[in-house]
């Protein structure tokens, strides 16, 4: 059996993050059945600050430092990650000093959730720092085996610690906080040790590198803070209305579009990759081919996901979150969210392309108004409807506005279309399953 096929980029990624995608579905099987439904939405909570601080870094950092490292020579490279290392420490410096701020003013916050972040986001987000850098650094060298094993190092440990917790029935929502605490810690650890964090390139950053990842990536940053508030406004607002427990049941379904968000996950990452190598090296016709193929290919790969998804959104929720979720409005939710999760592709791929091209500001407008549109329809809907439907039905109509506007602009700098998306999708995939 020839076992190169399996050797390729799209299919390392892919078993990557189906791999670790399975171990997550653990994990968060593990803490519906071990915390109450109220810690549960805690923790989500957590999650959701924690999203947003990964959002300021990763944001300034991460399309930054694929698009920069990649293909480039070995000292221009090691120019760029030090440079990027530089921008890392200080941003999460910054996150890091302005929760010591808060923390030292705790006595005077009074709900419960917002003093369980701010006792734990800063040191936690230190903590993931080599991780981050070295899992942005692999993905622009397109090592996807290395990934693999960070991640696996990563949410192997934690799965291993909360079972025990479990085992002897201390599994309190602290434990788990302090849990993923030391699994960052560890992971980081082993990605220095390993050498893939290159934090001795610390020392070859200079200041016109600086300034130039700085400049490309302030678009880039307000781009994701602005993403990632667009998939958390409906947690604060659930939250803060409903409480904690709806929290909790409203995010059964979230989790559960990892079905989708896997393959999507993988191939941006990948698309990215070869995009900003073909951006580089002023191919823009390559790129434009990279763009179409990747998101007609997933369109088409999504249609029988969603049915089958569809079919059996009532097992899934059992399977995930157990009995007690049975009969909540998470598996309606999860089949709405399939319906919508076709479009995903166009417009991740929009927004990754924009990203690319050195068209930032016009992601960032796109997102914007994408959250403009969100957050009155969630507010009210959540507020009138009194459940978390209201949070539901806001995301498919801020989705559709979003894609008007990426498509609309991306239309301006790159020749192609939606009909050449779904064309050379579906000869891809026929090509692709005659080759299978």
């Amino acid at each position: 059996m020839n076992l190169d096929k399996f050797k390729n980029k799209h299919f390392l990624a892919l078993l990557g993050n189906l791999v670790i995608s399975g171990f997550s579905v653990i994990t968060i099987s593990l803490l519906y059945r071990v915390l109450t439904k109220a810690d549960t939405g805690i923790w989500f909570f957590f999650l959701t600050f924690l999203g947003l601080a990964d959002a300021f870094r990763n944001g300034f950092l991460t399309t930054a430092t694929i698009k920069f490292y990649s293909g480039t020579a070995v000292e221009k490279g090691k120019i760029v990650l030090g440079s990027v290392w530089f921008l890392a420490i200080a941003i999460t410096s910054l996150v890091g000093f302005i929760d010591l701020i808060l923390y030292l003013g705790i006595g005077f916050i009074k709900n419960h959730e917002l003093i369980i972040v701010v006792k734990w986001i800063g040191i936690t987000f230190f903590s993931s720092l080599p991780y981050a850098l070295s899992y942005w650094i692999l993905m622009a060298e397109e090592d996807y085996l290395k990934i693999l094993w960070l991640r696996l190092i990563n949410s192997g440990t934690m799965i291993l610690i909360i079972s025990i917790l479990a085992y002897f029935k201390i599994a309190t929502l602290n434990n788990i906080l302090f849990v993923n605490l030391i699994t960052n810690c560890l992971t980081s650890f082993i990605a220095i040790i390993w050498k893939v964090s290159k934090i001795e390139t610390l020392k070859k950053g200079n200041k016109e590198s600086v300034s130039e990842i700085f400049h490309f990536g302030k678009y880039s940053l307000a781009t994701n803070i602005s993403s990632n508030l667009l998939g958390s406004i409906n947690t604060f607002i659930i939250t803060f209305i409903l409480g904690p427990s709806a929290l909790a049941i409203y995010n059964l379904p979230q989790r559960l579009m990892e079905i989708v968000e896997i393959p999507l996950r993988s191939f941006v990452g990948t698309g990215m990759s070869a995009m900003a190598t073909a951006y580089n090296n002023n191919n823009i016709h390559n790129l434009v081919l990279i763009t179409k193929k990747h998101a007609g290919m997933l369109t088409y790969a999504f249609i029988p996901i969603a049915v089958v998804g569809f079919l059996t959104a009532d097992y899934a929720v059992l399977i995930l979150g157990g009995t007690k979720y049975v009969g909540t409005d998470a598996a309606n939710i999860f089949r709405l969210f399939l319906i919508f999760s076709i479009l995903y592709p166009i417009d991740r791929f929009n927004g990754a392309t924009l990203d690319i091209i050195h068209q930032q500001k016009i992601n960032f407008y796109k997102v914007i108004i994408m959250l403009g549109i969100n957050i009155p329809i969630s507010y009210l809907g959540v507020l009138l409807l009194k459940n978390i439907w209201g949070a539901a039905l806001a995301g498919p109509i801020s989705l559709i506005a979003g894609i008007i506007v990426g498509y609309y602009h991306l239309r301006k700098h790159i020749n192609y279309s939606i009909k050449e998306i779904i064309l050379s999708g579906y000869y891809e995939s026929i090509n692709f399953l005659k080759k299978k």
